[in-house]
This record gives C-alpha cells, structure tokens and sequence, in this order.
C-alpha cells in the first residue's frame, strides 16, 4: 500500500514517493548545486591566487560546506520542502504527520545527505529508500520527515471539518509544544472519519483523544463541550498557527471555511461553557452592538386605501 496508514486504520491522503521520482529529483538538483558550486569554486581560485595554500583549502571547504549542504537546507527551509527538482517532478517533503517542515527538518536531512548522497554517491540513500516501505532515505527518518506526491488524481480529498463557530480562536493561548505529532495525527483523521463511524464508537474515540490532548496540553478541557469539537477547535488552532508560521502574520487564522459542517452535538448555553463566548460567530458579519429597535408601522386608514412606502 503506498499511502500513509494510521494506527487506527485510517488513510491518510497523503502518498509516499517512490525511489525512480526521488531519484529524478536528485538528479536535477544535483546538476543545479554542481554547477552553482564549480562556477563559485572558479571564482574563489580566480580571487584567492595571492593567498597561501592553508587560506585556498580553507575556503574551498567553506565553500563546500556553504553550497552543497547550506544551499539544499536554505532552499528546502524557504521552499516549505520544494526544491527545484522536486517542484519539476512533483514531490514535496513535509512532517511525519502532513505540516510543512521547519528549518531544523531541513538541517538534518541536509547534514546527512551530505554523507548519503556526496560522500557515497547516493548508495546508502538508495539502499535505505529500497528497505523502507514509505521510500524515506535516513536524513527522513531521523528528521521524522517524508517526501510525498502532491499531483496525485484523486476524486475526493478529505478534509478537516471546521470547529464551531463559538469555538474558533477561543484556545489562542494554549500550548501546543508538548504534543506530538502521531496524536496530532491521529486527531486529524479522527475529523475526517468521523461522520463514517458508528455514533458510540466515534464518541468513544473522541474521548480517548481528548484525554490524550489534555493530558499533553496540561489544560483541562471546558466542561460542557463535546470531545470532537472540542478536538475540531484545537486542531483548527493548530492549523492557523503552521499557516502563521510559514506563511507569514498575514496567513488566514483559521475561520471556519464555507461548506458543510459536521454534528459536533448539542451548542451549549448556559454553565460553565459561557466563559467560551457567545454562541453566534465573531467577526465582521456579526452584529457589533445591540440590535435596532424595528421601524413603527403607521396605521392602516379605514377606507383599505394603503399609502406607498
């Protein structure tokens, strides 16, 4: 099977790449940082002819170390995962659990590369992408990252139903940090199938979950609020915090989007749930103060004759 698989025997839609399409990729990298290093080692032999042969051998390890394993890192990092052979290609690294990667992802699939694919000439990232059954090479295994296919045709893409409105952005201050991503992971999917699910079971689920959050968040979950959407608000502030951060302040902070709205249960109205907020949705739709008194109707005349209005 060459999708991802959680533990709980969901799919997730996300497909692994394959050795032959990582290896093109490979390849026109490898073409693009060669050529950028040998018209920058020309250059620093033309500019350095006056120096000794420590200062020479210095710059040209600094050189190396600079182009060939921090161009890769620099591009990856900025990219969001989309070197310049996997953008030809189509293919896209990101997290264990289907974010976008961070600059620490791409320093370890960097440093190591440099020892599995220049220093062996990509033998030991062939072997281990044959032995893995995702295809990841072992700068992905330990950066817990994943090369994947984004022009994948597929007829339907599951998606993380919105929270309900009287719940988005109402866990803006809880930290996330200690939560790791097979929970996250499992959470997600958790959303997408929910509705697929037998009502005791989801419910079940959904509980299990939650504790498990709560028990990494260290902050009690609000009384009154049930378990999925409760996990539908916390992974929704997930989201807009990686769009956030990859996309910059001005990324959208996760309002629900417009489509059908999974049943999370009955909206609470009274309790200890009326710290969360008002049960109407905050925004520029919503009314800002109270509403207007309604216009006087003026009386209707005897003769049935009505004035235009």
């Amino acid at each position: 099977m060459n999708e991802l698989v959680t533990g709980d025997a969901v799919v997730l839609g996300l497909r692994p790449a394959k050795l032959p399409s990582r290896a093109l990729a490979l390849l026109i990298d490898m073409v693009v940082v060669w050529s950028v290093y040998l018209a920058v080692s020309l250059g620093v032999v033309a500019s350095t002819s006056a120096l000794d042969d420590a200062a020479v051998a210095a710059l040209s390890v600094a050189t190396f170390l600079l182009v060939l394993v921090g161009g890769p890192v620099a591009v990856e990092t900025l990219s969001h995962g989309r070197s310049l052979g996997k953008l030809a290609v189509g293919l896209r690294v990101v997290r264990d659990d289907g974010g976008p990667i961070r600059f620490r992802h791409a320093l370890v699939r960097g440093a190591l590369g440099a020892v599995e694919l220049l220093m062996t000439f990509g033998v030991i990232a062939c072997i281990a992408s044959l032995v893995s059954a995702r295809g990841r090479r072992i700068g992905d295994v330990f950066a817990g990252t994943l090369v994947v296919r984004e022009r994948v045709p597929t007829p339907h893409m599951a998606t993380v139903p919105p929270p309900p409105p009287w719940l988005v952005g109402r866990f803006a201050e809880l930290d996330l940090s200690a939560v790791p991503d097979g929970l996250w992971l499992a959470v997600r999917q958790y959303l997408t199938r929910m509705e697929q699910l037998d009502a005791a079971v989801s419910r079940a689920m959904a509980e299990r979950l939650a504790d498990d959050l709560v028990a990494r968040t260290g902050a009690p979950a609000p009384q009154g609020v049930p378990a999925a959407a409760y996990l539908a608000a916390v992974m929704n502030e997930r989201q807009a915090r990686d769009a956030r951060r990859a996309f910059g302040p001005g990324a959208p902070t996760g309002s629900p989007a417009p489509g059908p709205v999974a049943s999370f249960g009955p909206v609470p109205t009274s309790g200890p749930v009326a710290s969360f907020g008002p049960t109407a949705p905050s925004g520029p739709l919503a009314p800002s103060g109270p509403s207007p008194a309604p216009a006087p109707v003026p009386p209707r005349p005897a003769t049935g004759f009505v004035p235009p209005a």
